[in-house]
């Protein structure tokens, strides 16, 4: 199997520093840091241009993660892709995709109906390329070292996040935001060349023929696992709906919006690096419920409108809980044959993003008709209340993954 050969063919590592002396995952790395950093920048951009143009919080937020509604398409139709016989080529084609998407949102006095257009192709083939990015990292690195390079891709997810809104933010005071969407061009082209001089092809792949057929004979055998059935839920909605209060925060507080994002993305930062690097697999797991309480909780204070400092680090405090995806992600992976491990991450990640798209919608049309303090107490509440609700399902997931892993 793949991530056996991999397994066997690199010495376990201890460290992040040891992950990266590995050449292809320090090339998937890089490219994840600087497409994360485009992406940030971009969608802060987009966001603000939206926001100036509209003065709307609904179009503000779809704005800035309406791609994410395309990503449940990708997921649908063309995702065992991502488990070819050429992932590397599939990933390079992707980058230029995603360059070209970026690229256009450059051009001067684009009408915004094309702008949210042009979210949707990028959108579209995302699930793939993280599909296709996960697939190569589970068989780029040790199986026992996955949950450590996931840690670190979701701690630089979060890093360049706060670099990206504080970036932005300082950029839009002296660019205009197609300016913006140039400099984020450059870094999504930076991207494209680190993974196409890095990565190989990986020629121990299944030959199978990829298309909508075997997509959705994958994804009907994981919708029909119960255990994968309540990891998915608790990985996509919780999420989703508080990503639906960060995209309320350019119409809460339009002159601290970077403040405030950039504060979640350090809370993020801070908590993946805590569970992924200083507990064990089993702590993880223990703490699981607890962080996804964490994520939402504090933004039920956004209900009397806190001032700003506060408000700020509610944010902070809240977004460490994002780091309950972690233990989550590792159980689903115990779950998923090697065969599809690319596929079933993509979906998750299709899901997960879709769900921050849906989230965003909510938010926006209730922000449209109260106010966005109300709608980020609303949506933080309903957080709580699925992950509640669905906790018996998650712990009877744990139960049949013991129980698999012991047959």
């Amino acid at each position: 199997m793949p991530s056996d050969t991999s397994a066997s063919s690199t010495p376990p590592t201890t460290s992040y520093r040891a992950l990266l002396r590995n050449r292809e995952f320090a090339g998937l790395y890089a490219g994840f840091t600087l497409t994360t950093a485009a992406s940030t920048l971009s969608g802060f951009a987009l966001g603000t241009l939206v926001d100036q143009q509209t003065g709307s919080p609904f179009l503000t937020a779809v704005s800035m993660y309406g791609a994410t509604f395309a990503t449940v398409l990708g997921a649908l139709t063309l995702m065992s892709v991502a488990d070819g016989s050429r992932p590397r080529r599939t990933l390079v084609a992707l980058e230029c995709l995603s360059l070209l998407g970026v690229a256009a949102q450059a051009v001067p006095g684009l009408p915004l109906t094309a702008r949210f257009g042009l979210l949707l192709v990028p959108g579209f083939f995302q699930s793939l390329g993280t599909g296709t990015r996960m697939g190569l990292l589970a068989e780029v690195v040790p199986t026992s070292t996955y949950a450590l390079a996931r840690s670190l891709m979701n701690i630089t997810s979060g890093g360049m996040a706060v670099l990206g809104y504080a970036i932005g933010a300082v950029l839009l005071r002296y660019l205009s935001p197609q300016e913006v969407f140039v400099a984020a061009s450059a870094l999504t082209g930076a991207g494209l060349i680190v993974v196409a001089v890095t990565v190989r092809e990986r020629s121990i792949r299944l030959t199978r023929r990829p298309g909508l057929r075997q997509t959705w004979t994958t994804n009907i055998a994981l919708f029909s696992h119960s255990g994968q059935r309540a990891l998915l839920l608790n990985l996509w909605v919780p999420n989703g709906l508080i990503v639906g209060c960060e995209a309320l925060f350019i119409s809460y507080a339009p002159h601290h919006a970077g403040d405030l994002l950039a504060a979640g993305s350090a809370g993020m930062l801070l908590g993946d690096l805590t569970v992924g690097r200083l507990l064990t697999a089993e702590q993880r797991r223990r703490r699981a419920f607890a962080l996804r309480l964490l994520l939402a909780v504090p933004y039920l204070l956004f209900a009397v409108h806190p001032p700003v400092l506060v408000a700020i680090a509610a944010v902070f405090v809240a977004s460490a809980g994002f780091a309950a995806t972690l233990p989550l992600q590792e159980q689903l992976l115990e779950l998923t044959p090697d065969s599809v491990r690319g596929q079933v991450q993509g979906v998750e990640s299709a899901g997960r993003m879709t769900w921050q798209g849906i989230g965003a919608a909510i938010a926006g049309g209730v922000a449209q008709h109260f106010t966005p303090g109300t709608a980020i107490t609303a949506a933080a509440a309903i957080s709580v209340a699925v992950t509640v609700f669905s906790r018996p399902f998650v712990i009877r997931a744990r139960t049949v993954q013991a129980e698999t892993g012991r047959a």
